[in-house]
């Protein structure tokens, strides 16, 4: 008996196999990583990115995992119409949807003084209004299945940090949806959490403006600044999504769990 309990514990950790998941910002980065992961853990899988180039790299990545070849759902979540194709035709072509992993995110460098409304504006509309919308279309739909969230935020959110105002603002947001969201849908059990990255070794530091020298010099700060005396990689944030999204993480919900190396725990 005790044998097979742990057997059944073990399934659901591995294992999200049937579900059908949406993953947005698939082309590149977190995105990328977690929908190879879900690949892996027997997902049925509609990607979205706005590089379609790059959502096809990331489609045949996961295609060696899966029977049915991921669907793909290009374009920029900055259009309200691009946001209703998106679950539209996810729907249509699945029948249902069990996961939305909220992934899409920019950066914008910049201070009170030197960022512009047209910066704030560009961030606001994709970290936290997109996801706002996106989520607002899907949620009767997850409510049928008894589905999941999982949004990515970040320790921004949690922490206060220069040069990154935007940046930070919209996390803080994503932070606070996800615990309103939460307490909202547990009624109907729809669990949503959000997962808190450190610095990931991604491109997104480099599209903000670094240079390979600046984001070289920052990656080695990431000695003393996180905890574990280094950066993270995106499969250790998948990993973690996964298993929110998994049936092991079935009584768990409103959570913004920092993957970030003990960054949050750190003082100045």
């Amino acid at each position: 008996m005790a044998e097979g309990l742990v057997m059944e514990s073990h399934y659901k950790v591995s294992s999200l196999k049937g579900k059908v998941a949406l993953i947005t910002g698939a082309s590149s980065g977190l995105g990328a990583a977690v929908a190879v992961l879900f690949a892996k853990l027997g997902a049925k899988l509609a990607l979205n990115g706005r590089n379609e180039v790059k959502l096809r790299e990331t489609a045949q990545q996961c295609e060696e995992f899966l029977k049915e070849k991921p669907f793909l759902v290009p374009g920029d979540l900055a259009s309200e119409d691009v946001i209703k194709k998106v679950l539209e035709e996810t729907l249509a072509h699945y029948g249902q949807l069990d996961v939305l992993v909220n992934s899409a995110g920019i950066l914008e460098m910049g201070t009170i003084e030197n960022t512009t409304l047209e910066q704030f504006d560009k961030v606001m509309n994709i970290n936290v209004r997109s996801l706002y919308y996106l989520t607002h279309l899907a949620v009767p739909h997850l409510i049928k299945t008894k589905g999941c969230i999982v949004n990515i935020s970040s320790v921004t959110g949690q922490r206060s940090f220069p040069n990154v105002l935007p940046y930070c603002m919209s996390k803080a947001a994503v932070d606070h949806f996800t615990r309103c969201v939460a307490l909202e849908l547990a009624a109907k059990q729809v669990r949503v959490n959000a997962v808190c990255p450190g610095v990931i070794v991604t491109e997104v530091h480099k599209r903000a403006g670094l240079t390979e020298e600046q984001y070289a010099q920052f990656l080695e700060n990431c000695k003393e600044t996180h905890a574990l005396g280094r950066p993270g990689v995106p499969d250790e944030v998948a990993q973690t999504i996964a298993f929110l999204a998994s049936d092991a993480a079935s009584f768990i919900t409103g959570v913004t769990l920092p993957v970030d190396g003990g960054r949050q725990a750190m003082c100045p």
